[in-house]
């Protein structure tokens, strides 16, 4: 091979990120940085609704809560660690997560049928961010990112329809 080609391939994947297109990754992990803002803050506010619930269904909820706290937890993890692998840095500080967020903290929430609504809510917001991610992650062919986002909608959009279902 020679010297002028070996130089091109060096050129073309120092414009990559594992074969991506570096500014497409970049869009991508603008999205991916914004929706872990959202999830830090929608994990805060699960948090409390999980401590401050009272009334008759305060049992049901608490429990409730608390899975929906561990999910978030670990999509957190996963939406970062995916950051990381795109060679970018997560947002890791609540100054950058109040900045980027689509969702807004909620506080001394003890009403469950207000926290259901509000998870509700938040969970929608969620599904929006995600779709625009995953939109965003296959036009720069990024499978992976699209997998994550296509299983996080399909799990997201069945608890919506049960949390709708324990409001009516």
């Amino acid at each position: 091979m020679s010297k002028l080609c070996v130089n091109k391939r060096i050129k073309i994947m120092s414009n990559t990120v594992m074969g991506l297109d570096k500014v497409g990754v970049e869009r991508v992990v603008n999205r991916l940085n914004d929706l872990l803002s959202s999830y830090q803050i929608f994990y805060q506010n699960l948090r409390g609704y999980h401590w401050n619930i009272i009334g008759k269904d305060f049992f049901e909820l608490h429990l409730k809560f608390e899975e929906f706290y561990n999910n978030a937890q670990i999509k957190i993890d996963e939406i970062a660690e995916r950051v990381l692998t795109l060679e970018a840095t997560p947002l890791h500080s609540f100054n950058q997560y109040t900045k980027h967020a689509k969702i807004s903290a909620h506080e001394n929430v003890t009403d469950g049928s207000e926290a259901v609504n509000q998870i509700k809510i938040q969970l929608e917001q969620l599904v929006i961010q995600q779709r625009e991610t995953l939109e965003i992650a296959e036009d720069n062919k990024d499978i992976a990112t699209s997998d994550l986002m296509t299983q996080y909608i399909s799990e997201q959009e069945k608890t919506i329809w049960m949390l709708k279902s324990f409001l009516s």
